[in-house]
């Protein structure tokens, strides 16, 4: 298949006038291949680097982008040019599209990846990039180097960086497929340092070739990076700097040296070179040298946890996994937003169900994690399966919401959304409540699928579970809003939007929770409030936190988690008492306890959850998820730790309990496991 932008008199003009050779160009499953690009009659190769133009509607990034392209086009010595991600600023459609018009304008090749803006933030659940673009990961050849780029998202959960499964198990097919000579370059966004969860999987695959350089941005700076002695180069924002001024880096390769200078727009030379690196004709790094790699021994340290079964998906879970069992299955408490689970440990019969980012959804077997059933959506899936009764109920970013039979996986009915649907239902009292990118939340009859009400009248798109009981429900928006509806005909209730109109601290991310007549959330402003019920008013606002929430077993607290070590319980009566003050309280004022932990630093929105029994004490466990795979229990009397044990190094989307004494797991590299403590 062609690729979409390249018409065939484009490429006819594109051929004569730099003597590329294509062949075998496509574009075929998210990845675009295939074209050649000869050296020059010197035998040198130059091409521009751009990174995090931060597309925005209306603003400067737009002019300046074009800037760049013009710029471009106006040097003729440029063969090509890479772009390393953070194409769209929000990851939204329009910028997406926005940006592929201004890129169209290049007369030369140009290979293409996202970062985390156009995926944690994408509407789209990340479709709109491949769809508008083609692809998401690129191979070509310039000369006799071979590129291979690949994305980091991480998608739509905030979380560090990660190479997606899927796209993983290219590059190593790719790099295995590589004569041992063959010199390599490998484009990303994210450096190839901690910041990028498994970076020891990704250097151990490229250096296991002739790797030369590593390509990447979104530290929006000129540097020159080694890793594991690898050499790597991060490359600047187009974005104008301090002076104003707008820009790229264009890199030369002449015999063994590769050089890179920075290209400002309007000026008529590149400025000096900054980096230089002379390649080498066998392995490129020191392969005598041995580099740690990152490890930790809490597995070995708290052996009372073990795996019962272990599945792992070819492909990322960006969502939690469910459980259905015959029969009833336990509801959880008013107050608290978590997913239902069964009485006592898993038995015959019971199924585990997840979807994942290639569109599929799951059920296991969930005493063998054995695969029983699948169906296929058109699209990636991020949302947790609901599972109430005998129906189970996930929407795709292919924009319909399905519902499904749990036992076999067999179509229910499905409802069609004008967009992506990444939020995850509540079911409650036999009525589907969840929100999609369209800025519609939606209550569905649980049997039929047919509307009941709908409010189309949201700031922006929704990607999380709402909160429902009798009185309300409670979801907030990418859009700087928290909504309050009436559960029986839609009707809206109250409206809290965040102080600072960033989208990014929107309370989007979060699952609200309810005690005591108050609405508490967390959001990215590192802030906890707790809100009137009933009308929405703020009575409190305690520093700590970040999206992350949980109620205790008895209302009495609620929990969150520090982006830096630390976990609290914060006494809602504490915070009552104090409130009347009217300004932001000070958090060792209000908590019951606090733990300083060893998760370091720490993003993951997971929701907290909490059980009344366990622990030395039996008075029950706080699970706190981390985004590099790691669970932390802690007693909910006194904040103590009981243990630590990680699942994998990606993000832990959910943990359900089920019973006493297992928990549910799923991670967004693909792990499904069920534990025993």
């Amino acid at each position: 298949m062609k690729r979409a932008r390249f018409n065939v008199l484009l490429v006819a003009v594109v051929f004569m006038a730099s003597a590329i050779s294509v062949y075998a160009q496509k574009v075929e499953n998210g990845t675009f291949s295939g074209t050649y690009i000869p050296q020059k009659a010197d035998g040198s190769l130059k091409f521009a680097v751009l990174s995090d133009v931060h597309i925005s509607l209306g603003s400067a990034s737009v002019k300046g982008t074009e800037a760049c392209v013009e710029d471009i086009n106006k040097n003729p010595e440029i063969q090509f040019v890479m772009i390393t991600g953070d194409i769209a600023n929000f990851g939204s459609d329009d910028e997406i599209a926005c940006a592929k018009r201004i890129f169209d304008g290049l007369r030369v090749p140009w290979f293409i990846i996202p970062g985390n803006h156009d995926a944690t933030w994408s509407e789209s659940g990340t479709n709109s990039f491949t769809k508008i673009f083609g692809y998401e990961r690129f191979e070509f050849e310039a000369g006799n180097f071979k590129f291979l780029g690949v994305p980091c998202g991480p998608n739509i959960r905030m979380a560090p960086a990660l190479v997606p499964r899927e796209s993983m198990l290219w590059l190593k097919d790719e790099v295995k497929s590589l004569p041992d000579d063959k010199p390599l370059f490998f484009v990303t966004h994210y450096p190839l340092d901690s910041s990028l969860i498994k970076y020891d999987d990704v250097l151990n695959t490229i250096k296991s070739k002739n790797i030369q350089l590593v390509f990447s941005g979104h530290w929006h700076q000129d540097r020159a990076m080694v890793y594991d002695g690898v050499p790597g180069v991060i490359v600047r924002s187009t974005l104008a700097t301090s002076k104003g001024d707008i820009g790229y880096v264009i890199a030369t390769i002449k015999g063994s040296v590769i050089t890179f200078q920075d290209k400002i727009v309007g000026k008529k030379e590149p400025g000096k070179i900054w980096y230089t690196v002379r390649m080498s004709q066998g392995a490129a790094y020191p392969d005598n040298v041995e580099y740690p790699q990152p490890v930790n021994d809490y597995n070995l340290r708290f052996p009372m946890v073990k795996e019962v079964w272990r599945y792992e998906n070819n492909a990322d879970v960006g969502s939690g996994a469910a459980i259905w069992r015959k029969g009833k299955m336990v509801m959880p408490k008013e107050g608290v937003n978590a997913i239902p689970s069964v009485a006592g440990a898993v038995q015959k019969g019971d199924i585990v169900i997840f979807a994942d980012e290639a569109g599929m959804i799951y059920g296991l077997d969930a005493t063998t994690g054995d695969k029983l059933w699948c169906f296929k959506t058109e699209g990636k899936t991020f949302s947790t399966p609901a599972v109430s009764g005998d129906y189970v109920v996930v929407g795709s970013s292919d924009n319909n919401i399905y519902c499904l039979n749990p036992k076999d996986g067999s179509l229910r009915w499905k409802y069609t959304c004008n967009k992506s649907v990444l939020g995850t239902a509540n079911i409650y009292n036999g009525v589907v409540y969840i929100g999609a990118s369209d800025n519609i939340l939606r209550a569905l009859d649980l049997k039929s699928g047919k509307l009941k009400w709908s409010y189309d009248k949201m700031k922006s798109f929704v990607v999380s579970r709402p909160y429902v009981d009798k009185q309300q429900v409670v979801i907030g928006d990418w859009g700087n809003t928290l909504y309050s509806f009436n559960p029986k005909d839609g009707k809206l209730q109250w409206e809290w939007m965040t102080k600072v109109k960033v989208r990014n601290y929107s309370p989007a991310q979060v699952w609200p929770v309810k005690s005591k007549g108050c609405i508490m959330i967390s959001i990215p402003d590192r802030c906890s409030y707790v809100l009137e019920a009933k009308t929405g008013k703020q009575i409190a606002k305690v520093y700590g936190g970040r999206e992350a929430i949980g109620l205790s077993p008895n209302g009495e607290e609620y929990y969150i988690k520090n982006m830096k070590d630390t976990v609290r319980a914060y006494s809602l009566d504490k915070i009552f008492a104090s409130a009347q003050e009217g300004a932001q309280l000070n958090a060792q004022d209000v908590k019951t306890w606090q733990t300083i932990t060893e998760y370091g630093y720490e993003i993951g929105p997971t929701p907290i959850i909490a059980t009344p029994t366990g622990g030395k004490d039996n008075k029950g466990l706080v699970f706190i998820a981390t985004s590099r795979g790691c669970i932390f229990a802690l007693r909910v009397s006194d904040g103590a730790v009981e243990w630590q044990h990680e699942v994998s190094k990606a993000l832990v989307n959910y943990i359900l309990p089920v019973g006493e004494h297992q928990l549910l797991v799923s991670t967004m590299d693909g792990v499904i496991t069920l534990l025993s403590y």
